[in-house]
């Protein structure tokens, strides 16, 4: 059953993505092009998924315990160290000289586009490699 939910639930974000536009690169860079062809509406799009998360942890952290696993598996760390903002900075400059983001990213590979043949696999380098720094 663990399986099938995470299958609805990844089909279901894919399918929000697409249509909301998060899976075209050119949209992407218009929205970070503030001072060209801004494009504010993934602004919304943000501010909607914000506001869905913010009130969906409320009522689903007031369950004693998830439906399909036995504890919640929240994160635990709280402090913002180097690693933390080299990590962000690193995937906000990816994501604005890719135009994609990981999620978005694997929703536009059925269209084939050189782009995301190109960012797809460094991406998945990217994190392999910083995998193995980190466990230096």
């Amino acid at each position: 059953m663990r399986i099938i939910a995470g299958l609805l639930a990844g089909l279901l974000f894919g399918i929000g993505l697409v249509v909301s536009g998060m899976s075209d690169p050119a949209k992407v860079l218009n929205f970070l092009d503030i001072a060209g062809s801004w494009d504010p509406s993934l602004a919304f799009v943000m501010g909607g998924a914000s506001v869905t998360t913010f009130l969906g942890y409320r009522f689903v952290l007031r369950q004693p315990a998830p439906k399909l696993a036995d504890a919640f598996h929240l994160p635990t760390a709280t402090q913002v160290d180097a690693p933390l903002l080299g990590g962000a900075a690193l995937f906000g400059f990816g994501w604005g000289i890719g135009g994609f983001c990981p999620g978005p990213a694997w929703t536009a590979l059925p269209l084939l586009a050189p782009g995301t043949l190109v960012f797809l696999p460094m991406m998945l380098l990217g994190l392999w490699l910083g995998n193995r720094v980190m466990q230096r």
